[in-house]
């Protein structure tokens, strides 16, 4: 059953979603009214119900439903990049995570319900203003708890932080890796998010100048499928480009 105080969400027929947090009595839904919050608290996840003559399921969110839904601001990391930067850096329970770029904290909502109940997320925000959004953001998640934040610019900023993982989110990471190697653990992963083809270069060019291992770029393209009653084919939407990643391993300075 779910608990007082646990962010759920309804869903209707036709794909719309309705947020809240759950509380004991009567409770106010944004365009739905007046809901009783008890009889939601005795379901279970996934159990469907009525509300006056519509039908709602009441779900739990999961990571990508909290991704989608935070308050945005700055453009967020998508689902399926994030997916591919957790794997590549090998992202998990217990890991201390160094995350460059807070934006609307969309991949830090993901990385902290990876890195939970163990481990740690560290970020380093260059505007005081994303920083709050994303807190709002991981604050309604509950996750708050595994997060941490410093006001700097990545290029400068000290942090006595330590990391298995550096994931960067910042038009020019390149510049920023001087300051930060020290923070990256040997045989830590690190990652760096662009938009254009020419970061990708100085990157990949970064990390090789400063002999990381295992460098790597790639992009993910990704396409919804239409299904119908009447026939499958693809969506006439957008293939999904939405930004390149480079990958790369830290060796160890020491040579025996």
């Amino acid at each position: 059953m779910f608990k007082e105080n646990e962010y759920v969400f309804l869903a209707d027929g036709k794909g719309n979603r309705h947020w809240l947090r759950l509380s004991a009595g009567m409770m106010k839904v944004s365009s739905l009214g007046t809901v009783d919050g008890s009889k939601i608290l005795a379901m279970d996840d996934g159990q469907t119900f009525m509300i006056a003559g519509k039908e709602f399921t009441v779900f739990r969110p999961g990571t990508v439903d909290l991704m989608n839904s935070v308050e945005r601001g700055a453009q967020t990391i998508s689902a399926k990049d994030a997916a591919t930067i957790i794997m590549n850096c090998d992202i998990r329970s217990g890991s201390t995570v160094i995350e460059i770029g807070a934006g609307s904290g969309a991949l830090t909502t993901a990385l902290l319900r990876t890195v939970a109940p163990s481990g740690k997320v560290h970020t380093i925000e260059l505007r005081e203003d994303y920083a709050e959004r994303a807190s709002r953001n991981i604050r309604r998640a509950a996750l708050d708890q595994y997060w941490s934040y410093q006001i700097g610019d990545a290029k400068t900023a000290m942090s006595d932080v330590v990391a298995d993982a550096l994931v960067m989110d910042m038009p020019d990471p390149w510049l920023a890796l001087d300051n930060l190697y020290g923070n990256l653990r040997s045989g830590g992963f690190i990652s760096m998010y662009v938009p254009n083809v020419n970061q990708l270069e100085s990157s990949v060019k970064g990390l090789r100048d400063r002999n990381f291992a295992d460098v790597f770029a790639v992009e993910n393209i990704q396409r919804e499928m239409e299904v119908h009653a009447g026939g499958v084919r693809p969506s006439f939407g957008t293939l999904g480009h939405t930004g390149y990643m480079v990958f790369g391993r830290k060796r160890t300075s020491e040579k025996q």
